[in-house]
């Protein structure tokens, strides 16, 4: 249970980063918060299939 609180909490982290980073419009920027953005969906989507 603790390992997939973890893997819960880092996806709740990457997307708040990832919609931070978006906030400061630069192309590095951008594509850092969608690949933040995708992580963090998908790790919240596994923790609760699984």
């Amino acid at each position: 249970m603790f390992t997939t609180s973890i893997g819960l909490w880092w996806g709740i982290i990457s997307l708040v980063f990832g919609v931070i980073v978006m906030i400061f419009p630069k192309i590095l920027n951008y594509l850092v918060g969608i690949y933040f953005i995708v992580i963090g969906i998908l790790a919240i989507i596994s923790h609760f299939s699984g």
